[in-house]
């Protein structure tokens, strides 16, 4: 699982600490990452290019100057340009600058003059402040030019843990990063800014390596199928739909029921040996008209969903998608609690206890359920408004774990960055997925796919995961036009790929 994991920048100072002390040179390491700046570079400029070196006054900027002899020795014609003064490098950094023979442009250069391509190594994951002054201007320049850019580790300007921007950020169209990539690589606004990203081993080594997953506990991944892969739903010849769990979907009332459908239709599309929608009796004809294979039962109060969970072989509930606000739900959101059955708690579900997360966690850790929350932003501030979850500057990380811990659950922060993240500490940042997913009903889909990964056995993280991947797979394969009802019809293909991918 380790090709999933991320490394925050402590960590990553971990990684080139111990590498270092275990017996490989800062210079070395620094050649080794410049020389991948610098065979990216050759795939983005034209063999008889023209290519502009940006470097800052660390090591960030050393790669640069490795990067530039390397270019130029292949017969590009080089212009270095940096920010500072070469007389006040250091370290491994002065000697990079060293074995540079060409000219440097000390400052900020008027203008940046045609070139086919920009190297940014300005500053790197690790920058603490805002840019100002010099470095402000330059990375204003850059972005002004409309130039292509390749970053190196980061584009200058981006907080590598969070994705934010501190003061202003260059543009790339690709990024070099070394070891691991960085939270701010997969969260927004970062993801936008990073271009491509490519991840270039530098040979720190396996103990340095190790030594910097410690320093990043608990562990933060890259959603995909190496986190969950070993934990999804295998069919065997055993297999039949009472082993492959049974869903149970809360519909809202007649007129309010698209959403529940489009629940339970991805529940039993991604896998689920039966599906049932409890309904209302007023909206049982309505929903009749639109289910086949998914069946129907009667469901108008707490009352009789406590009546119809009563059949233990009813393992996973999913409460929220058009059910309606207020107290009724939150009393079927607390038999349903109660019960102990694998929970997907989503939209209404969670508004209706707006301002009152202590409450919700309550049902949850009384009932000893296996719970997944799946808020958008607007129904994350709603219902966790005022709590430390919600605290201003915290990167959507740390919003989505301390949401987690203190709902004993796991939490799906969705978005374009969306966020899954467990009340053990673990989260996964997911950017398998594309902006046509941001269309009515989507998160209604995703919340039934979850539900039906959770009635076929998978632990809340894993099921939470795994569905959040899914739904982005079949975003990426349908593309433009794509609409909610497409999601599910789309599960075979999606599935299949997956599959393959896992013999």
């Amino acid at each position: 699982m380790t090709e999933a994991r991320l490394l925050t920048v402590e960590a990553m100072r971990t990684v080139d600490a111990a590498a270092i002390a275990g017996g490989t040179p800062g210079a070395r390491l620094m050649e080794r990452a410049g020389a991948a700046v610098a065979e990216r570079a050759r795939a983005l400029a034209p063999a008889d290019g023209r290519v502009l070196v940006l470097c800052g006054p660390g090591n960030n900027g050393g790669d640069g100057f490795v990067a530039a002899r390397l270019l130029a020795e292949a017969g590009y014609a080089v212009e270095v340009v940096l920010l500072g003064d070469r007389a006040a490098l250091k370290g491994d950094a002065a000697g990079a600058a060293a074995a540079w023979t060409g000219a440097v442009t000390e400052g900020v250069p008027d203008t940046l003059g045609p070139c086919d391509l920009v190297i940014d190594a300005l500053f790197g994951a690790g920058l603490a402040r805002d840019l100002d002054g010099a470095a402000r201007t330059l990375a204003e320049r850059v972005n002004e030019a409309g130039l292509p850019v390749l970053a190196v580790d980061v584009p200058s300007g981006l907080d590598g843990d969070t994705g934010a921007v501190r003061g202003v950020a260059i543009r790339a169209r690709a990024t070099v990063t070394f070891v691991a990539l960085k939270p701010g690589h997969l969260l927004q606004p970062g993801r936008a800014l990073c271009g491509e990203l490519h991840l270039a081993d530098i040979g720190a080594g396996e103990a340095a390596l190790q030594a910097g997953w410690a320093a990043c506990a608990p562990p933060l991944y890259r959603n995909g199928p190496a986190l969950w892969g070993a934990a999804f739903p295998h069919l065997t010849g055993e297999s039949h739909k009472y082993t492959r769990g049974h869903a149970v979907v809360l519909s809202g009332p007649a007129h309010r029921t698209g959403a529940a459908r489009m629940a339970a239709r991805g529940a039993l599309r991604v896998g689920a040996g039966l599906v049932t929608v409890a309904s209302p009796r007023d909206a049982l004809a309505e929903n009749a008209a639109h289910l086949t294979a998914i069946m129907l039962h009667p469901c108008d109060s707490a009352d009789d969903l406590d009546d119809l969970l009563t059949d233990e072989r009813l393992n996973a509930v999913l409460l929220g998608p058009g059910l309606g606000t207020g107290e009724p739900t939150r009393e079927r959101v607390m038999v349903a609690a109660s019960a102990g059955r694998a929970l997907v708690l989503d939209a209404d579900a969670l508004t209706s206890f707006k301002g009152q997360p202590q409450v919700l966690a309550g049902h949850i850790r009384d009932g000893e359920a296996r719970a997944v929350l799946t808020p958008h932003a607007g129904e994350f501030a709603r219902l966790f408004g005022g709590t430390a979850a919600a605290e201003e500057g915290l990167s959507k990380v740390e919003q989505a774990r301390r949401a987690a811990a203190q709902m004993g659950a796991v939490v799906v922060l969705k978005g374009a960055d969306t966020v899954i993240a467990d009340a053990d500490g673990r989260a996964a940042i997911n950017d398998h997925a594309t902006p046509y997913l941001g269309t009515a009903g989507a998160g209604d889909v995703l919340a039934g796919l979850t539900a039906g990964l959770l009635a076929q056995g998978m632990a809340p993280f894993e099921a939470a995961a795994a569905a959040v991947w899914l739904h982005g797979d079949a975003g990426l394969r349908h593309g433009p036009g794509l609409i909610a009802e497409d999601i599910p019809e789309l599960m075979p293909q999606v599935l299949s790929g997956l599959l393959s991918r896992l013999r």
